[in-house]
């Protein structure tokens, strides 16, 4: 079940997210989200009109997805960038691709135009998960990131989305 995240949702997603980035390159930071940080964040998605959409089954949350801005200038206004994250006994079970489908159609509901995603050259996985919903590689960026004592690549997909 896919649902809007609300506040008490919170430290489900954050405990999501600080796993990740402990122990993966899917967030390019080693630094975890504190409580304080992720209240601001969860305002500023809300402020910034933004969703922030959980799924969930009898165990808890499975997974979380949002998107916002590509860059700031008005001149992307028609373009976000999204962020999905699963919890790690569930990856491989659709998920992912779940909650990147429903912020494909809320992105177009709102109007957006392109869809872009940022993975780790190295996640074959998401690679081929976003391609089998549309995304094509545009770009990729060599050794931008370092994480692990090692430097990371970055390739960007990016989907064009349905005319609502």
């Amino acid at each position: 079940m896919i649902e809007v995240a609300c506040r008490q949702d919170l430290a489900e997603i954050l405990a999501i997210y600080n796993e990740v980035i402990r122990n993966s390159t899917a967030v390019y930071t080693e630094f975890a989200l504190s409580p304080e940080r992720g209240e601001s964040w969860f305002e500023a998605k809300r402020a910034g009109g933004f969703p922030l959409i959980v799924s969930k089954d009898a165990s808890g949350i499975t997974g979380f997805g949002t998107f916002g801005e590509f860059r700031a200038p008005p001149c992307y206004q028609h373009t976000v960038e999204h962020s999905v994250h699963v919890r790690r006994d569930r990856r491989g079970q659709g998920v992912g691709r779940q909650l990147v489908s429903e912020l494909m159609a809320r992105a177009a509901a709102m109007q957006k135009h392109i869809m872009i995603a940022g993975i780790d050259a190295d996640n074959v996985v998401s690679i081929k998960l976003h391609q089998s919903l549309g995304f094509v590689k545009v770009g990729h960026f060599y050794e931008v990131g370092f994480k692990f004592s090692r430097w990371l690549d970055l390739v960007f997909l990016q989907c064009r989305l349905p005319a609502t």
